[in-house]
């Protein structure tokens, strides 16, 4: 047996062997059991490999040999009617809790998949796989390569393993309930010793604890040198999803929830930095409680300077909230199998629980009535100068153009 044959058998065995220590040694934070599938897999194409020489042919060959063992390792894995059954989940019954929480609107909806909605879902694929390749649309990361994207910027993708199921967060898109119904698939949280099975139920501060949900950042601890490949394995095997906004509405929410209301931290953190860069303020309240009731308040054009500083991402990167959609989520480098709009929150839901083959267990929770309003959009910016709304619109066009969003040119001109 030649040496490099040898080396071939060392890394399978090797592999398979770091793989067994993961199950067994598989740890409770961020997802209850290790289950595998395979029943939502789409086939992703990759880049064409460069011409390798003989050295080359070797390392590729071993390669080849490490992602084909994982393949037929997840692929071999537990089966969903191999899982334990659970009680079909059924919606709240009148009168509860959830049913008078104000504002939730708990109307019967039609969860039927229509053929508009497939035509649908198929034209926002296209059309961002269409500017992902298309190289009129420049914007930062755009050529980047799965590979190197750093851990700490692949924090947004939740894993399911139970359901092969991997979803981008977006804050300000409906993504506490997305959160508490990954929680729910996953089975990551537990309430008096049993995993939840109502989203609703879930506190919201739990939803946003990290240690709820299992994401690629957390795979280098887990797996090591191991982590990107099963990333890669995940991603072609498991249903990617993510859900969107209109860029500039998403701002709107953003400001509305994190400085019309009394938030301690983006007070600190946030607020107080830009009452004394753009309001000209010197000395402000320790609190919010104490600022409003000062009558400071941040103003939305205050938000916008900050946005517009090109100081202000030298000290650190946007805040999640306001941060680019393919800052957080990488569409060019991810081949999403499902793009929901929170314009189409109730009809895009019910289309992708069916996806999932989770719709009789599970109801999306209700949607929110109160929503901020794209119609709002004209009011909002009507004080902010035309050149900001300018400078603006280029630093989110990429999330407008992938996503399939008009360019807002009543908002763009004179």
């Amino acid at each position: 047996m030649t040496k490099a044959r040898l080396f071939r058998l060392w890394l399978v065995l090797g592999s398979a062997f770091m793989i067994l220590l993961i199950i067994v040694y598989w740890d409770s934070a961020g997802a209850a059991h290790f289950y595998l599938h395979t029943s939502f897999s789409r086939p992703h194409v990759g880049p064409p490999l460069p011409t390798p020489g003989p050295d080359r042919d070797r390392e590729l060959t071993a390669d080849s040999d490490v992602d084909e063992f994982l393949d037929k390792f997840l692929s071999a894995s537990v089966k969903q009617s191999d899982l334990p059954r659970k009680e079909t989940e059924q919606p709240p019954a009148p009168g509860s809790m959830e049913e008078s929480v104000r504002g939730y609107d708990w109307s019967p909806r039609d969860s039927r998949r229509s053929s508009d909605q497939g035509r649908q879902q198929a034209e926002r694929r296209s059309v961002l796989r269409g500017f992902c390749a298309n190289s009129s649309l420049a914007f930062p990361t755009k050529e980047r390569a799965f590979d190197d994207i750093p851990n700490s910027e692949l924090s947004h993708l939740i894993v399911d393993d139970r359901h092969g199921a991997i979803y981008c967060y977006v804050p300000k898109v409906a993504c506490t309930n997305w959160k508490r119904v990954m929680i729910v698939l996953s089975g990551s949280l537990l309430h008096r010793g049993a995993p939840y099975r109502d989203p609703l139920r879930i506190p919201r501060e739990h939803v946003h604890n990290a240690s709820a949900h299992l994401t690629f950042n957390k795979f280098w601890r887990r797996y090591g040198k191991l982590s990107r490949h099963l990333m890669k394995v995940k991603l072609k095997k498991y249903t990617k999803f993510l859900f969107v906004r209109d860029p500039f509405v998403r701002l709107i929410s953003a400001f509305r929830s994190k400085f019309e209301l009394e938030n301690e931290e983006f007070y600190r953190k946030f607020a107080v930095p830009m009452l004394r860069l753009y309001a000209n303020h010197t000395s402000l309240p320790a609190s919010a409680r104490e600022a409003f009731r000062a009558g400071l308040k941040v103003s939305f054009a205050n938000f916008i300077q900050y946005l517009l500083d090109p100081h202000t991402e030298k000290l650190a990167p946007f805040n999640e909230h306001w941060r680019q959609v393919y800052r957080l989520c990488h569409p060019c480098q991810i081949d999403y199998d499902f793009v929901g709009k929170l314009e189409t929150l109730d009809e895009d839901a019910a289309q992708l629980l069916q996806l999932l083959q989770v719709d009789q267990r599970l109801r999306f929770p209700p949607s929110y009535r109160n929503r901020t309003a794209s119609s709002w959009e004209e009011d909002w910016f009507a004080k902010i100068p035309l050149a900001w709304r300018q400078q603006l619109y280029k630093l989110y066009e990429a999330d407008f153009v992938l996503f399939g969003y008009p360019k807002p040119e009543n908002l763009l001109r004179d």
